[in-house]
């Protein structure tokens, strides 16, 4: 993918399906590699767990203010919605306590995120854990990463028929 193409990407929320009363937010990070292996980035993800789809999602560093991004990437029709994540302290800081829930992974109110994360790692080479595949970049790892998300998301729109 060259700059071009991924400048002309629409914004993931072009690709998503309406907010719904009941929505509910898996949230979780993902780690890889940029450069080489001591290199460890994280991708920060939001999912819906109506539509599978991937509300938000921004690749940095594992802190508070990466998972502030992730926060404000989240469109404002999703931002009321429950939300679930694991015990990292970051999201306890970031997402309002009123909707927000820490959960034990083996809870089950993970499973759909988690099984993104395992989407992810089979379709991009980058995210296998033990791989000789790395971003060269952050921005072309981002850049990749919004591609694939933005397909995903696209790929789970009702098809439209005349």
């Amino acid at each position: 993918m060259d700059s071009k193409k991924a400048a002309s990407l629409p914004p993931v929320a072009e690709t998503l399906r309406p907010a719904e009363g009941g929505d509910v937010l898996e949230v979780d990070e993902l780690c890889s590699f940029v450069g080489r292996k001591d290199r460890k980035v994280w991708t920060w993800t939001a999912l819906c767990r109506r539509t599978r789809q991937v509300v938000a999602c921004v690749v940095g560093d594992r802190s508070e203010a990466t998972c502030r991004r992730l926060w404000e990437a989240i469109p404002e029709a999703y931002r009321g919605c429950r939300s679930y994540s694991d015990f990292w302290a970051a999201y306890a800081s970031v997402f309002p306590q009123p909707t927000h829930r820490s959960v034990d992974k083996k809870s089950g109110q993970l499973a759909h995120i988690e099984r993104w994360h395992n989407t992810v790692r089979q379709r991009l080479a980058r995210y296998v854990r033990k791989t000789l595949s790395f971003s060269r970049s952050l921005a072309f790892h981002e850049a990749v990463t919004r591609w694939f998300v933005i397909e995903y998301n696209l790929g789970l729109l009702p098809s439209v028929t005349s």
